[in-house]
């Protein structure tokens, strides 16, 4: 409530702070003919003038009580001139202007603009083409995979790793507010949604390293996501057979309230059921998330992000039959299943954030967040397998199935888990800008309340026998001497764990854009500082203080040729967070210190003209040594730390991408990435990390018949060659470095467009109400690829080998897609 009532004086303040102003402020989104943003539109009136963003997005302040004139320009566009406009003192007027080429294009298909320089290393993806791009996991995270240096094997899940790192070391922004995932997730068939509505957004950046000191501390990537502030009403509508989503966007009469808030249903029983498991899914994901802002005046607005999600996933497994081995030597895995699976994961987020702009040159921030979820699984489920070799000979009647033994044997997964989360921030963030410098700084100040409790075992039973764990106490010679001990769980978690931690962060960052003869020189040089206090019931407290300076130095001469340089470096570091303190029997160890990254990035950007059409290839190289690695294994989403500093490790590789208009008027593109990270722990050598992902080529494609221009295919394709495939519990990972096979994958979508912005219908048609309406199908998978994201590991009776099952992911699945805007 402290919080609360400091928010609500600073709003009084800043409202009667700014009465004095005699001006008024003009905004919106310039758009071409295909409703898509303009970059960098000239937008003048009188002495005042700005540019648009990325997203077409512009604020322009003028003179109020006055009649002005406003110009948009842009280069191959016919000039849109606004007469005779007279606003009143603090009125914010909204304009969004559609802009016309100048010259004919083939059925009225307009190539964008490319080829502008990012001189920060940012990669700004349009959110348009995010919410067309298919996928069995279809959002932001869906087209972020086909970027270099992030890979995923997994397209049932959200998680990505970028540049050799995990999905714990990914930040997520929304409006400047940190995002997070549910903790106890272990799978991608139990995430569901993604956080990130693609309905809402508006402006989409990611770096996958060497990222500023404005965003915080973690080892890999940044993605900050911006959601719209409407312009006008409109009611967006998706269907599918995997689900359903509305987004509701409006405005006040005044322009100065606005909402955009988005409701989604998914069941993703249409991609389980593809899988070598026969069982009955009920995986139900919904969520509701809204968006709202109020502008007080010119120099004030408030906004509130607030977000409710629930993820049910049961599962009652009945059989599960894989084949897997050689031609010469085909084995298959026969499983009979009892017990079911019921997990819940119940999340919420509500937001405030404060924008005060006290002169043109300077804004200030307060942002406030709480993040809670409940968390619970519960699990009983026995497996009585069998392992053998498949029967091949041509007439037999048991041709297809197991001929001969080599395993048979019962499993018992038992799991009682429930997590209390709550985590709330406090932060201030500011900006000034004065002659090309720019000052940034931050405060911010983070709470975190966990409450675990973790209880989880693992009986496995071999022809009668309850094997034991491989430890030196449980050793016996069982069958061959009576043995009547107590039964113990081959492995097995108990732990409740009450972790308080306090974090106080900040950064100062400095940035200039400068001209050395005729060549342009941009740097900012920037300071990352935490201090962070952790506390619990059962252990001694403990603490830290860490610094992470870092720096982004880029040019762009005078040649001929367009082209920029950029140079990244800095020092990243990463303080433990619930996870990561948690070793393998639930035991929170609170001497865990912060992982350690020095990174240097070198990269160039050339933009070029190609077919007289617009490209642009980005390259970089980049190279990471890490110290205080805290090492884990990881099984499918799911990461378990040793809670250990004791590994050093290194990565590093190199990425391509070329993107521009192979289509006129559409964008696509390809990428090339080369990775190799590995670690040393505790000095015996190095071996591959288990994100150690060496080729990666992702493939972006749009088209459509020049004839029928409304008839569009998107399609994506990845290939990533295969990650190390885990171990054994209790196994040392020195002696498992066998890698899954390579992960390929092709997603393609057909829509056919009745309706856009530039193909509408007249009053008294049908379809005159509807600003979009598509109608298409996709098909995940084309090629019906056996991926697999992770093994099983199972026993042969003689020997005791231990064979590892591929655990295979979504086979081909057909969808049909329905989209409508009014």
């Amino acid at each position: 409530m402290n919080y609360l009532k400091l928010l609500f004086l600073l709003t009084l303040f800043t409202y009667s702070s700014s009465l004095w102003a005699q001006k008024a402020t003009i905004t919106g989104v310039v758009l071409n003919e295909q409703e898509q943003p303009i970059y960098n539109v000239n937008i003048s009136s009188n002495r005042e003038g700005t540019f648009t963003d990325i997203t077409g997005f512009y604020l322009l302040e003028v003179l109020a009580d006055t009649e002005i004139s406003i110009t948009f320009s842009h280069l191959g566009h016919k000039n849109i001139v606004l007469e005779n406009l007279i606003l009143t003192t603090n009125e914010t007027f909204e304009f969004n202007p559609v802009m016309k080429t100048k010259v004919q294009q083939i059925d009225g298909v307009e190539v964008t603009a490319t080829g502008e320089k990012s001189t920060e290393g940012i990669t700004t993806i349009s959110a348009e083409l995010v919410r067309k791009i298919p996928g069995a996991n279809a959002g932001v995270e869906n087209v972020l995979k086909l970027l270099p240096g992030v890979s995923s094997n997994n397209e049932l899940s959200t998680q990505y790793s970028v540049r050799g790192g995990n999905y714990d070391e990914n930040l997520v922004y929304i409006n400047d507010i940190e995002v997070y995932r549910p903790f106890l997730i272990r799978s991608g068939q139990q995430e569901g949604l993604s956080f990130v509505n693609s309905h809402m957004v508006q402006n989409i950046e990611f770096s996958s390293g060497g990222f500023q000191a404005i965003y915080g501390d973690k080892l890999s990537s940044v993605l900050d996501i911006t959601y719209k502030r409407p312009a006008e009403f409109a009611l967006n509508i998706d269907a599918s057979f995997l689900g359903a989503s509305v987004t509701a966007e409006t405005i006040s009469k005044n322009k100065s309230f606005t909402s955009v808030t988005g409701a989604r249903y998914r069941n993703n029983s249409l991609l389980l059921n593809s899988q070598d498991t026969n069982a009955s899914f009920t995986p139900i994901f919904a969520d509701l998330q809204t968006y709202l802002t109020y502008q007080f005046n010119s120099k004030f607005n408030l906004s509130f992000l607030g977000n409710i999600s629930l993820n049910d996933y049961k599962n009652t497994p009945l059989t599960r039959q894989t084949n897997f081995g050689t031609i010469n030597n085909p084995q298959t895995l026969l499983v009979f299943f009892q017990g079911e699976e019921d997990n819940t994961y119940t999340t919420s987020m509500g937001a405030f954030k404060a924008n005060f702009n006290p002169k043109d040159n300077l804004s200030l921030n307060l942002i406030t967040s709480v993040y809670h979820t409940t968390e619970e699984e519960y699990s009983d489920v026995i497996s009585q397998y069998e392992l053998g070799e498949i029967d091949t000979e041509l007439g037999s009647d048991n041709a297809g199935n197991i001929g001969s033994s080599r395993g048979i044997g019962s499993q018992f997964n038992r799991a009682r888990n429930i997590l209390d989360a709550l985590i709330v921030n406090v932060a201030h963030k500011g900006l000034l800008n004065k002659d090309k410098v720019t000052w940034e700084w931050g405060l911010k100040y983070t709470h975190e309340d966990i409450r675990d409790q973790i209880r989880e075992s693992e009986f496995i039973d071999s022809l009668g026998f309850s094997v034991r764990p491989p430890l030196q106490e449980f050793q016996n010679n069982q069958p061959e001497e009576p043995f009547s001990a107590d039964i113990e769980p081959y492995s097995s978690i108990s732990a409740i764990n009450f972790v308080n931690t306090d974090r106080l962060s900040a950064y100062l960052q400095y940035s200039q854009r400068t001209l050395w003869n005729t060549t342009n020189i941009y740097y900012n040089i920037g300071l990352r500082a935490q201090y962070w206090v952790l506390s619990g019931e059962g252990f001694n407290s403990n603490s830290q203080f860490i610094l992470s300076p870092r720096g982004q130095f880029a040019l762009k001469p005078s040649w001929k040729a367009d082209m920029l340089f950029r140079l990244a470096a800095g020092i990243y570091q990463q303080p433990p967070f619930y996870r990561e303190l948690r070793d393998e029997t639930g035991t929170i160890r609170p001497e865990v210190e912060a992982q350690k990254s020095i990174q240097i990035v070198l990269g160039n950007e050339y933009s070029f003209d190609l077919w007289k059409r617009p490209f642009k290839l980005v390259s970089e190289v980049y190279y990471k040594d890490l110290t205080n690695v805290n090492p884990y294994t990881l099984e499918d989403v799911r990461i378990r730390y040793e809670a250990e500093n004791n590994a050093i490790a290194y990565a590093y590789g190199f990425d391509f991408r070329l993107n521009g208009a192979f289509v006129p008027g559409t964008e696509s593109w390809l990428s090339l990435g080369f990775l190799k990270t590995e670690e040393n722990i505790e000095d015996r050598g190095y071996i591959s990390r288990p994100s150690d992902q060496r080729f990666q080529i992702g493939i972006l494609w749009q088209d459509y018949i020049p004839s029928i221009p409304s008839l569009r295919m998107y399609l994506n394709l990845v290939y990533n060659t295969g990650v190390p495939g885990g171990s054994p519990n209790y196994a040392d990972p020195y002696e498992y470095q066998n890698r899954l096979r390579d992960y390929r994958r092709a997603d393609l979508g057909i829509s056919y467009i009745f309706v856009s912005i530039k193909d509408s219908y007249p009053k008294g048609h049908w379809l005159h109400s509807f600003e979009d309406l598509n109608l298409g199908f996709e098909i995940y998978n084309l090629f019906n690829n056996q991926n697999a994201i992770t093994n099983t590991w199972v026993r042969e009776v003689d020997s005791k080998q231990e064979f590892a099952v591929p655990n295979f992911m979504t086979s081909r699945v057909f969808n049909i897609k329905l989209g409508m805007r009014f």
